[in-house]
């Protein structure tokens, strides 16, 4: 995986870069996750907070907690509500970025699918990732 990278927001109005390869990545299904892709998973790569530099625009933040109790933030355009960003307060070191917002999205490669147990019937998961039920530790 490349290092610096890049994305952004489908409008453009926001824009990052990251130092850092990342640390990992995952096909989230929890329902959150669903809900907020309006899809069967959350396909994310999670590097360092302090190797992402957002360089144009500001996000929005919604708030929520996580089955853990914690809550995770998740950053979105405010101008066209591209979800780009995810924060979890469990885990402050890390951002996790959407991987449909990156300029070139072809390189990602998801490690695990996560949260199976919520994972929708009708979604083909691939059979060689480990499936694992809900979040593991990090």
């Amino acid at each position: 995986m490349p290092a610096p990278f890049s994305g952004g927001c489908l409008c453009g109005a926001i824009r990052y870069e990251s130092r850092a390869e990342p640390l990992f990545s995952i096909n989230c299904h929890c329902r959150d996750c669903q809900r907020t892709t309006g899809t069967a998973y959350a396909p994310v790569l999670a590097v360092p907070t302090d190797a992402l530099t957002i360089t144009q625009g500001e996000p929005t933040y919604y708030t929520s907690q996580a089955d853990s109790g914690e809550t995770i933030s998740r950053g979105f355009c405010p101008e066209c509500g591209s979800g780009i960003f995810s924060k979890l307060s469990a885990n402050p070191g890390i951002v996790g970025l959407k991987a449909a917002s990156l300029d070139d999205p072809s390189w990602f490669r998801p490690a695990v699918d996560i949260y199976t147990d919520s994972a929708q019937p009708w979604d083909v998961m691939n059979p060689d990732l480990p499936k694992v039920p809900k979040m593991p530790q990090m």
